[in-house]
């Protein structure tokens, strides 16, 4: 038999082939309708498709699967969750698309500025937290979230003490209590902890890659998603979003 005939067929393009991410997502093929969904959700808003963006990845790797034979247009053997979420803070807004729970691509949309006033514009680790009220507010504070608010209290502050009755250790008290309540109505959302971490963090230090890497640190050692991702739209993806704008400003 020739080496022709021996060759395996086509394997379709997967999330793990295009996009920065792990576990089982990584290996399951991009399907029509989640490029579809990815559109829809984009669209809605920024208004468009993005040009080289997820949605329009996604849906390249979708029409090369689908025109290979090797998925149709209403497969959906595996549901990951398709989302994209906004973050709004001064002056500019972040943009967060997810999909199986990991953050496959941000977009930050910031207004006209004068140059005099790029430093004011810069977003500050207290605003990053106090945003995700926005786009995690309704989510109960779990360990992780907790662990991600007490390291960016750290980077705020240059202290690596933890002040008593600072919001890192309001996370710590409102995931204790979280833990042990039964009734989901009766849990302490992340709003509560949040909403005015702007007074009490300060606003000086302005958010860093440095900042955003040791947040995701704390925030991954302390899931209990066994594969090890940050919360869409939560505080790592906040201070990553926030760190990628200050440093074009800096350019």
């Amino acid at each position: 038999m020739s080496q022709q005939h021996q060759m395996r067929p086509q394997d379709p393009i997967k999330y793990g082939d295009v996009f920065n991410v792990s576990g089982d997502l990584a290996h399951r093929p991009i399907a029509p309708q989640h490029a579809k969904k990815m559109q829809t959700a984009e669209t809605h808003i920024l208004g468009k498709t993005v040009p080289g963006g997820v949605a329009a990845t996604m849906q390249s790797a979708a029409t090369i699967n689908e025109r290979d034979g090797l998925l149709g247009n209403r497969d959906v053997t595996y549901n990951p969750g398709v989302t994209a979420t906004q973050t709004h803070l001064p002056g500019r807004r972040i943009i967060t698309e997810s999909v199986g729970g990991q953050v496959v691509g941000q977009y930050v949309e910031a207004e006209a500025r004068r140059e005099e006033d790029e430093a004011s514009n810069k977003i500050t680790i207290g605003e990053a937290v106090e945003g995700t009220a926005n786009t995690v507010g309704e989510k109960a504070v779990e360990e992780s979230d907790a662990a991600a608010i007490q390291a960016a209290e750290v980077r705020a502050s240059r202290n690596h003490a933890i002040k008593a009755a600072g919001v890192g250790a309001s996370a710590e008290s409102a995931a204790a209590h979280n833990s042990e309540c039964k009734d989901e109505e009766e849990k302490i959302k992340m709003r509560d902890i949040v909403s005015d971490a702007k007074s009490k963090l300060g606003g000086e230090k302005v958010a860093t890659v440095e900042d955003a890497v040791r947040v995701t640190a704390a925030e991954v050692r302390n899931t209990n998603n066994p594969s090890a991702t940050v919360t869409p739209g939560g505080l790592s993806a906040s201070l990553a979003a926030a760190a990628t704008l200050n440093q074009t400003l800096n350019t």
